[in-house]
């Protein structure tokens, strides 16, 4: 028989769909209060028959507290053998860890406290690992991420499921319950739960939130601030849904992905809703591999200020190393590459000699005029002369490109067309672009344009030999 705190478990649980599709579950459990119940809890549900899912546990240690964190571990096989549950513990050197990677230490605990947990779920096939975050734990994250400073996204808080990798979901089951009715629900169970001294050290952001922070607001408010809080994340979360929602209608129409660059057309862009803006600025920095911890409120700010001003070449730079451009009508985003040549030439378009010799970086173009008819010659495009508007110019691809290759009907995106082609990523990176004033007529060394060909009808050739050489 379920009591009181129990059902309210299974209800958020069942509102949510948390284990809708779960055979296999991993429960993070670390020892403390929070955990302990959670560990129970989830034994009561499954033990009621409300859970139809297979449990598991797991415990982390981070060795950042000597035998007390063994003491920890050993707590978690005991419990999870009296309820007759499978455990697998692992230790990590958190403190190493930090310490190579320029790390705090939270930061670094958490980065390698997920890795073990989706290894750990991955090895024993579950498709979901469950955490005892709970209410408490959601309103500290609001305040943190508010002081950094944040949107919409932001305050939705700590969601109660997400996608995080390799198709495994991250639940939160106790996001409906605060830290005084889970010591309530201990308390009446018996169970008794490790501390964590740690916890009561304010030189750590989130101890000064919980300990500091919310006492002193919580004296302003005349109702709970955590309850308060959780309607807010609650409110937050619809609210970006939506915002999902529209960006991933849009992300087809508006994103071209080619490898390391996202390119954003920026006429879509502009006329949406700010917080659809932001998302899609999201998407693209994520495709590209970039992180979200250090990307603030501000940085959001300056690229979409960025993206407004009518104005080429302007960019933000941002952590990481990750760049963002206006450029040709598009917003791109990049790794800042300046080694890569094609980046350093991106802005530059040089004009062609007809007939004669142009230098354009490492290429030597070289143009001739000749009477038709012609044999064709290795590695020597050529092109109608009277279908093409001079002066003609060559330049490195970018971002938005299209052109109509040979034996096609319609345009297409560059990008899409060497992804579609399957050009290799170290030919990509030396493709050029050599265009009239009304469009691309080829796309060295790939395909000349349709638009170009030569025709029964031809009476001019044009006669365009590109070579790389080892010159600067």
């Amino acid at each position: 028989m379920l009591n009181e705190f129990e059902n309210k478990v299974a209800g958020f649980i069942k509102s949510k769909g948390l284990f809708a599709s779960s055979d296999r579950v991993l429960l993070a459990i670390s020892g403390g209060a929070d955990s302990t119940a959670f560990l129970h809890v989830m034994y009561a549900l499954k033990d009621e028959n409300i859970l139809r899912t297979e449990l598991f546990c797991a415990h982390i240690n981070h060795q950042l507290r000597g035998a007390e964190a063994d003491l920890d571990e050993d707590f978690v096989v005991a419990e999870a053998a009296k309820l007759k549950l499978a455990v697998n513990t692992k230790r990590i050197d958190v403190r190493e860890f930090a310490h190579c990677n320029k790390l705090s230490i939270e930061t670094a605990a958490r980065k390698l406290r997920i890795e073990s947990l989706l290894d750990i779920a991955g090895a024993n096939n579950c498709d979901c690992i469950a955490t005892a975050h709970q209410k408490n734990d959601n309103a500290e994250t609001i305040l943190q991420r508010l002081i950094r400073g944040t949107g919409f996204r932001g305050l939705a808080g700590i969601w109660p499921k997400r996608v995080f990798a390799e198709n495994i979901s991250f639940v939160r089951p106790l996001l409906c319950v605060s830290r005084i009715e889970i010591i309530e629900y201990l308390r009446e169970r018996n169970l008794n739960w490790r501390e964590d001294h740690t916890n009561v050290d304010c030189s750590y952001r989130r101890n000064f939130i919980r300990h500091r922070l919310i006492p002193a607001l919580q004296q302003q408010c005349h109702s709970s601030l955590i309850e308060q809080l959780f309607c807010l994340s609650g409110s937050a979360e619809r609210f970006y849904s939506l915002i999902c929602g529209e960006a991933e209608k849009l992300w087809p129409e508006i994103a071209e992905v080619d490898g390391e660059k996202v390119a954003l057309d920026l006429k879509v862009f502009l006329v949406q809703p700010q917080p659809v803006k932001a998302e899609l600025i999201r998407r693209s920095l994520l495709c590209l591999g970039s992180g979200e911890k250090d990307l603030t409120h501000r940085h959001y700010e300056r690229i979409l200020k960025l993206a407004e001003l009518n104005m080429q070449a302007r960019k933000v730079e941002l952590p990481d190393c990750f760049i963002v451009r206006h450029e040709y009508g598009n917003l791109t985003f990049a790794r800042n590459d300046k080694s890569s040549v094609a980046e350093e030439k991106m802005s530059e378009t040089v004009e062609l000699k007809i007939p004669g010799k142009t230098r354009f970086g490492r290429h030597l173009i070289e143009a001739s005029i000749l009477d038709a008819p012609i044999t064709s010659y290795q590695l020597i495009e050529s092109f109608d002369l009277d279908k093409l508007r001079m002066p003609l110019m060559v330049r490195c691809r970018r971002a938005g490109d299209r052109f109509l290759p040979l034996g096609f009907r319609e345009q297409k995106k560059v990008g899409k067309f060497l992804t579609a082609a399957k050009v290799p990523q170290q030919i990509r990176k030396r493709v050029l672009i050599v265009a009239d004033s009304e469009k691309i007529i080829w796309l060295w060394p790939i395909r000349m344009s349709e638009q170009a060909k030569i025709t029964n009808k031809t009476r001019k050739i044009l006669q365009l030999q590109i070579t790389e050489t080892n010159l600067d």
